[in-house]
């Protein structure tokens, strides 16, 4: 009886230590250089064909930068802008326009403006696969953040089939 409560035992020890182990090390999906010039392309793309001069980028899920895409005539802030909005989006896993929207209705959330590295302009908005953000694109230089999430919105209905 002793042995069998002590082979027991051990295996309850080693399946906890697998458990642990397993638990230790994540498998994450996240933003690739290809698919990422691919959204950056298709975001200009969209905002060129509507009239406007804008700048894309493209972050990973960490917020680091994967590409950068930029219309002629497009101003020079909007390089800063679109990145802090593809910041903020992937950081916080919403669009900048929804964050931008409860900061100003809601005044507990007022203080997100003051998160160094945060910029609540309409722009930016997560790249899922599912329900998992592997990244955000941010759009600067539209006549507005709403025109601006517009075209990244419209970039990524053209990838939709890669992010599944």
């Amino acid at each position: 009886m002793k042995a069998i409560v002590q082979a027991t035992l051990l295996a309850a020890s080693l399946t906890a230590a697998s458990f642990a182990s397993a638990q230790s090390v994540r498998v994450e999906k996240n933003m690739s250089l290809e698919l990422a010039g691919q959204i950056a392309s298709a975001t200009v793309a969209a905002c060129s064909a509507a009239g406007h001069n804008v700048t894309a980028t493209v972050v990973d899920r960490a917020g680091g930068v994967r590409a950068v895409m930029r219309a002629d005539n497009a101003g020079p802030h909007t390089l800063e802008a679109c990145r802090l909005k593809a910041y903020t989006s992937a950081s916080a896993k919403n669009t900048t326009l929804a964050m931008m929207e409860g900061a100003q209705k809601n005044p507990a959330a007022a203080n997100l403006v003051n998160i160094p590295g945060y910029l609540l302009l309409g722009g930016g908005v997560p790249v899922k696969v599912g329900n998992e953000v592997i990244g955000a694109v941010g759009v600067g230089g539209a006549p507005g953040g709403h025109l601006d999430e517009q075209c990244a919105m419209a970039a990524l209905d053209k990838v939709k089939d890669q992010l599944k």
